[in-house]
């Protein structure tokens, strides 16, 4: 792990992951590079090497990044670059953008973590960026600002004009509720899924690092899908077709 890293989690082990997986009955599963590895993404990748019919890999890399090492990670199941843009400055910008331009001509994608209400003019960032752009934690912004705060109706803007994706995800870290089912998010998914439901996915976010309170219940955050999809054929789409076009399965 990287020494100035902001938490230092407890052992989240691929056997712990895939009983994980078998109790919730995912068949398949994305594993993305948490901050605390930096862009060292050994073990997320070692990890989606294990099956590669079954995982996909999201990476973090810097700017510095080759087409070579690039390939390498493709082959070894990276589809994604993770950017984490919460405390985001000019330079990170940049380097996004330069992150991007190498990355699309493999059909990457780039999956950000932001606060979508305090980022600056995000429809304008992201809609002129190579390629598409999901957004981890549903915008991840206080449920209690609601819908109608500019940079969620600019994510909205930008899913339904093709140019985004949300995964449904860390219900729990925007909530202003103790426990499931987070009534407060349910607007937000809904409006999410309404924008564009073919470019919405779903993520466990286990284990669940970094967090306040009590450790969520696996169980109860899947059954919120079925709160915020009422459909089985869009819930179907968000955990099947869906994920299956964006990571490639």
């Amino acid at each position: 792990m990287v020494p100035d890293r902001l938490y230092t989690p407890p052992e989240a082990s691929l056997a712990s992951y895939e009983h994980l997986l078998s109790t919730l009955g995912f068949e398949r599963a994305v594993i993305v590079q948490p901050s605390i590895y930096g862009t060292d993404n050994r073990a997320t990748l070692e990890a989606a090497e294990t099956d590669p019919e079954r995982y996909r890999a999201i990476v973090v890399v810097d700017a510095a990044v080759t087409e070579e090492q690039l390939q390498k990670m493709h082959d070894q199941g990276a589809r994604g670059v993770r950017a984490n843009l919460l405390f985001s400055g000019d330079k990170a910008m940049t380097e996004v953008r330069t992150i991007a331009d190498r990355i699309a001509p493999l059909g990457w994608h780039l999956q950000v973590l932001l606060d979508i209400s305090t980022f600056p003019d995000p429809y304008t960032f992201f809609s002129t960026l190579p390629v598409q752009t999901v957004f981890d934690h549903m915008g991840h912004f206080p449920v209690t600002k609601g819908i109608g705060i500019k940079g969620f109706q600019d994510l909205l803007n930008l899913m339904s004009e093709g140019k985004a994706w949300a995964k449904l995800s860390g219900a729990y870290r925007t909530t202003s509720q103790a426990a499931p089912p987070y009534d407060d998010v349910i607007s937000i998914a809904q409006a999410l899924i309404a924008a564009s439901p073919d470019q919405v996915v779903y993520g466990t976010d286990w284990p669940h690092p970094h967090i306040p309170g009590v450790m969520p219940n696996d169980g109860d955050l899947l059954d919120e899908l079925a709160i915020w999809a009422p459909a089985a054929a869009t819930r179907n789409a968000i955990l099947t077709d869906n994920p299956a076009r964006l990571y490639g399965f």
